[in-house]
């Protein structure tokens, strides 16, 4: 790794811990040459499969686009930083698992509706609003009749 304070090309690493919410392995480093410490992060790169949008174009998968809609549904709610990078984490392993060199936003989209009903039920409702189009009132009801009884204690 080269440092990023005097070019050096050889540094060494000092501590290096693996985060489990997020499988990246955060590595602390330190420059022989300069003496100066930086934080590296590391993550095991994999191919992800294109996804086929509703359009009927494609586009590739993103990580960010993804982590953003999450963060956008759960804008002043309470649920952390990890929370979202557990559910972000979660859903990349489904769709590498899924083996497909191309999904359908649909896919995804349902993947992402299974996390914010886990995580918090407002920002699923926000989501499924979006996701889902909604174009009544009626359609809202819907779903939160649905998560009303997926959260009520069954008799």
């Amino acid at each position: 790794m080269i440092c990023p304070f005097c070019d050096f090309q050889d540094t060494r690493v000092v501590d290096s811990r693996l985060d489990s919410n997020t499988n990246h392995v955060r590595r602390r480093r330190e420059c022989p040459k300069c003496g100066e410490r930086f934080t590296t992060y590391e993550r095991a790169s994999f191919s992800l499969p294109t996804v086929l949008k509703n359009a009927g174009f494609s586009e590739p998968f993103s990580e960010d686009k993804l982590r953003n809609g999450i963060v956008k549904s759960l804008e002043k709610r309470p649920v952390s930083q990890s929370q979202v990078d557990a559910s972000v984490a979660r859903i990349i392993h489904n769709v590498q698992g899924s083996a497909d060199k191309e999904i359908t936003a649909d896919f995804l989209g349902k993947l992402v509706m299974q996390e914010l009903k886990i995580l918090d039920p407002i920002a699923y409702v926000r989501f499924a609003s979006v996701y889902l189009s909604f174009q009544s009132v009626s359609a809202f009801h819907t779903v939160l009749d649905e998560l009303s009884m997926e959260r009520e204690p069954h008799e």
